[in-house]
């Protein structure tokens, strides 16, 4: 795995524990949660342990969820990247699924779409992944406008835990 990758405006790298503050100011908000299924997280000991679950993926897949680092003033922004899901999902496994999730100050400036092409490109020119997948809370409209942005298309929708995902795929050009 590149040890990051610059965009514009951007560096990504591997999550490290000097994130740990960043992570908990992210996963802390309720608004960041309203579209997953999961609770804001209550304490920093918490966002320590979402990194070192991120941290074993990258040992154990050769990727996962990095930093995004904004290059001016060197603050965390969120995550982006490509995690490995072995879990089914929506009839598929194994598979390689693009997502992000930033600190809600930083919401419509772009950051998701410009970290999301990096790792796109990554995913198809670095790993050369067949297909890339992502899935989103149907009600989420930023979140699906993103990945149809990033060239994804929209297959069909599925039902996960009682709330329906709109399901998008896009297949290596190369390939």
């Amino acid at each position: 795995m590149k040890k990051q990758i610059e965009t514009e405006r951007l560096i990504l790298r591997e999550l490290l524990f000097s994130d740990a503050e960043g992570m908990f100011e992210l996963d802390s908000n309720p608004n960041v949660h309203l579209f997953i299924r999961n609770k804001p997280v209550e304490s920093i000991d918490e966002s320590v342990a979402v990194i070192e679950n991120i941290q074993s993926q990258y040992k154990e897949f050769g990727i996962g969820r990095w930093a995004v680092i904004l290059k001016e003033t060197n603050e965390f922004l969120g995550w982006s990247g490509i995690k490995f899901i072995t879990a089914e999902l929506n009839n598929h496994r194994n598979i390689y699924e693009i997502g992000y999730r930033f600190i809600e100050r930083y919401w419509g400036k772009g950051y998701a779409t410009e970290a999301g092409q990096a790792f796109v490109n990554y995913a198809f020119n670095e790993m050369n992944i067949e297909v890339l997948y992502a899935s989103a809370d149907e009600q989420n409209k930023s979140s699906r406008k993103i990945l149809e942005k990033l060239g994804l298309h929209y297959v069909n929708s599925f039902d996960y835990e009682g709330k329906l995902e709109a399901w998008y795929e896009l297949k290596n050009p190369k390939i």
